[in-house]
């Protein structure tokens, strides 16, 4: 069978499907000299995962979004009421406390990372019929994500989302740990059954597809059930999906679009095109951060003042706009528009 790359077989497999399987590879072979980059280098593996990656992979939506004239143009009310929405939830949700505005942050970003893995798949069975093999393929992402966050949510992890004790309210559910485990091997059992029995009948296999839906398993059962530690989640969770993210929108956004399309962001089709594009979206993270670390975390570095608490009230959910901003939207920016007879 023909398959469904979004770019072609080298782009794909390198840059959005292999990711999960190469961490992994790297954490089994390197467990040891992990440890001691968490214990000593933790400012180059915040600097790298979360700067670099988690914070620039949000920046990269733009190029599909706020620096596309014609699309906010279109939709002017959705990209600059999602803004101002996020703003005022999180004003709202501070009033309630950090710990309660930290925490319903969490669950939409858990939201947004399995949704992507859902998009994912979702892309690459486009060509597919809609058929019980396909919602089977459907179940199973939603299976290999939030049973690893069930399991999350009652077993005290080393590592956070956001913050410490985020999900502790949670761990006043009953037990269920024993009843989900079960659901979800067996989920994972009947997959990997249709898998094999479409591979033996037809002879093909839809190679993305599936490797997205083996790597979504791995990635978030080893970094989040199998290993308890902060790295480890850290570095197969963000590179997981902050990688694939940047790649599809540089391929679909800027590789995939004529010239005469992109106008003045044709700059980033030049043959230096993709690293002045990775240069945009690592400065706009690095200024994030930077706002973060010198006037509320003080963490990695800082500068000679100190504000008052009380401004970190409308600091806080100002500053958290463009990622809440970026989960909000994605709700809305990959569906596909509808036709008109």
């Amino acid at each position: 069978m023909k398959q469904p790359w979004i770019h072609n077989a080298k782009t794909d497999g390198w840059f959005i499907l292999s990711p999960p399987f190469l961490v992994l590879l790297i954490i089994f072979l390197f467990q040891k000299q992990i440890q001691g980059l968490e214990h000593h280098y933790s400012f180059y593996t915040w600097l790298f995962l979360i700067v670099f990656v988690d914070v620039a992979h949000v920046y990269s939506t733009l190029f599909k979004t706020y620096f596309v004239k014609e699309e906010v143009r279109k939709r002017k009310l959705l990209y600059w009421g999602i803004p101002v929405l996020s703003w005022v939830l999180g004003l709202v949700l501070y009033q309630f406390g950090s710990l309660t505005f930290w925490s319903v942050l969490a669950l939409i970003a858990v939201f947004h990372f399995i949704r992507q893995q859902y998009g994912f798949m979702r892309i690459y069975a486009r060509f597919e019929p809609n058929n019980w093999s396909k919602t089977i393929d459907g179940i199973a992402v939603y299976s290999a994500t939030i049973y690893p966050m069930l399991y999350w949510f009652k077993t005290p992890r080393a590592f956070t989302w956001f913050v410490e004790k985020e999900f502790v309210w949670l761990q006043k559910l009953p037990d269920y740990i024993s009843f989900i485990t079960i659901i979800y091997f067996s989920i994972l059992s009947v997959w990997l059954v249709k898998t094999i029995y479409f591979l033996i009948k037809t002879r093909e296999i839809n190679i993305p597809k599936n490797l997205i839906i083996l790597g979504t398993y791995l990635s978030w059962y080893f970094g989040i059930v199998y290993f308890n530690k902060d790295l480890v989640f850290t570095f197969l969770n963000v590179v997981s999906h902050g990688i694939p993210y940047i790649t599809l929108i540089y391929i679909q956004e800027i590789k995939h679009k004529k010239e005469q399309e992109l106008k003045k962001r044709s700059i980033f089709k030049s043959s230096l095109g993709i690293f002045l594009f990775i240069g945009v979206i690592l400065g706009f993270a690095f200024f994030e951060e930077f706002l973060w670390e010198t006037l509320i975390w003080r963490e990695h570095f800082s500068l000679d003042f100190v504000l008052s608490k009380k401004w970190f009230q409308v600091l806080v959910p100002l500053l958290v706009v463009p990622q809440l901003t970026h989960y909000l939207l994605d709700g809305f920016i990959w569906k596909k528009p509808k036709k008109v007879n």
